[in-house]
């Protein structure tokens, strides 16, 4: 559930920030905020749904999965190849993103 929760999250938040980065920066119509605010409350629920101890701890390991989308986003959506080094940077990422949340602890409060 957690990975579903994550991909769901991701796609909803990278949706609804090219929304606003459309209008902002490339001069759409400000409709495009409509969906994009719909998408950040979808972004902001799945996170909810993430099998973790506490919130930030659900939030910090997303950041590693934001990361790798953004940049498959990149690629699909905007046309840009990753290269070597954002390949690198999203598995170091990812790797670091798995240790915050799979790793076990202590329930030490």
């Amino acid at each position: 559930m957690t990975i579903l929760a994550y991909v769901v999250a991701a796609i909803a938040e990278i949706a609804g920030c090219f929304a606003f980065w459309h209008v902002v920066r490339s001069g759409g119509s400000p409709l495009w905020l409509l969906p994009g605010v719909a998408s950040l409350v979808l972004f902001a629920w799945a996170l909810t749904l993430v099998e973790a101890s506490v919130a930030g701890r659900a939030f910090a390991a997303y950041g590693g999965v934001y990361i790798i989308a953004s940049l498959v986003w990149m690629w699909a959506a905007e046309g840009m190849r990753p290269d070597r080094w954002d390949i690198t940077g999203g598995v170091i990422c990812l790797a670091g993103a798995a240790i915050i949340l799979f790793m076990p602890r202590a329930l030490a409060h």
